[in-house]
């Protein structure tokens, strides 16, 4: 392949490889020594020990707090100092010193294209190390290829894929006397009625944190968008339709209807996604849209972790027609320019060993990449498996071209809830960020 762009991932393929997922998991049904990164000390043994560094973001750090030090009995004589950023943090700096030549030996990376983090932006600049060789690379399913690799080769780890719907207080439902999940985005508006009438924030929103804008089109143009043209990247990859002539259109009029019947928290614009994590975790709000990757840190937060639960948020009226996002969650990559990349290297190999990826996708509520006996699947996202098998769609920003779009996403839908902007001028925006 050439890039993400010349590899598109087939429909067809993501759904058989999605299906198989699926039927998998109903048969199964931070620092370790703080640390400089390119110092070398000598060991009790003799031997010269190796400290590497790596910088990831904060839903990284569950599953590498438990790998680390895996990895430091596995192998005495090297030590992995890691620290977490913001991610907008880490799509500016890091990347900035990706490019001066001076970044951390391991960090984080994001699947496909849509980032300035993104692993084919990255590699195509020649700053990741090739993983290729490694041998869990060659049971990367047909339909995530794009996601890890860049002209046939790979450059990135990843555990598995996440799904993005809605996290919700189960004791806050009840308390409002709501049985179930919504079905239909009509059943999904009564829903959030009954919730403002028992006095609770249906929604917690955290504009402020820039990525948290983007997840409720996430979740709902699957539906506006996908289940009518599943070839819709293909044709706008073509030039043959873009954001303002499709159901890209629906889901942000219904985003902003959410805002107009008065559904999210005051100010999202001003909220963190801290703040919105403690919203729901405490009861103050009953749910948030997210990605599963968060489910830990809503749960840290909560007071009995298990009234956390997820739900697909139904982004049409015919329960038939209503998909979801599900794409590779967030990995990790080898400076390519690094002192240490075959230390660095044999890192990714260890995690890629199948009871690592099964360590690393149950701590981010994640389905394995691969699966065996000892792989097991979150509770809370068992409610996704169903769509999975034909129903499901990469997250948007995997599949865009280039890093400019995503940007130009969140800052439009916080320009939308401010009232600063319309519709037409988003999508408009965001077609000239798709073009460059």
């Amino acid at each position: 392949m050439t890039d993400l762009r010349d590899a598109r991932i087939s429909r067809a393929q993501f759904f058989r490889m999605m299906g198989g997922l699926a039927v998998a998991a109903a048969a199964t049904a931070c620092s370790t020594n703080p640390q400089s990164s390119g110092t070398t000390a000598t060991g009790a043994s003799g031997a010269a020990a190796v400290d590497l560094k790596f910088v990831g973001v904060a839903d990284q750090k569950a599953p590498m707090d438990a790998l680390l030090a895996a990895y430091k009995q596995a192998k005495a004589g090297v030590s992995i100092a890691a620290s977490y950023a913001p991610t907008d943090q880490v799509q500016t700096s890091l990347r900035t010193q990706l490019g001066a030549g001076n970044a951390p030996d391991l960090h984080v990376v994001y699947p496909g294209s849509g980032s300035a983090m993104s692993m084919t932006e990255i590699a195509k600049a020649g700053l990741l190390a090739d993983l290729s060789a490694q041998a869990w690379t060659q049971t990367i399913p047909t339909g995530f290829k794009p996601a890890f690799q860049q002209d046939g080769k790979t450059f990135m780890y990843s555990a598995g894929s996440s799904v993005i719907g809605a996290i919700y207080n189960k004791k806050v439902f009840q308390d409002a006397g709501i049985d179930a999940p919504p079905t239909t985005w009509t059943e999904f508006l009564g829903l959030c009625e009954k919730l403002k009438k028992a006095g609770k924030v249906p929604i917690a929103l955290g504009a402020q944190t820039p990525w948290v804008t983007q997840l409720i089109n996430y979740a709902l143009v699957p539906s506006t968008v996908y289940a009518k043209d599943p070839t819709f990247d293909d044709k706008q990859s073509a030039g043959q339709t873009s954001f303002a002539q499709s159901g890209w259109r629906d889901a942000m009029e219904m985003y902003l209807e959410l805002q107009k019947r008065g559904y999210f928290n005051d100010k999202p614009n001003g909220t963190t996604f801290e703040q919105q994590t403690s919203m729901v975790a405490t009861g103050k709000a009953a749910m948030a849209i997210q990605v599963s990757a968060v489910l830990p840190a809503f749960r840290d937060a909560a007071t009995s972790p298990d009234d956390l639960s997820m739900f697909p948020l139904p982004g049409s009226d015919d329960a038939a027609t209503v998909w979801i996002p599900a794409g590779v969650v967030v990995g990790l990559g080898a400076s390519a320019k690094g002192k240490h990349a075959e230390e660095a290297k044999a890192f990714i190999d260890f995690l890629g060993k199948q009871e690592n990826i099964n360590i690393w996708a149950k701590a981010v509520a994640a389905i394995p990449l691969t699966q065996d006996a000892n792989s097991t699947i979150d509770p809370a996202v068992e409610s996704f498996l169903p769509f999975t098998k034909d129903r499901a769609v990469p997250f948007m920003d995997q599949r865009w071209p280039n890093a400019e779009v995503q940007p130009t996403h969140f800052a439009v839908v916080q320009e939308l809830l401010s009232g600063k902007s319309t519709i037409d001028e988003a999508l408009k925006k965001m077609d000239e960020a798709y073009a460059k």
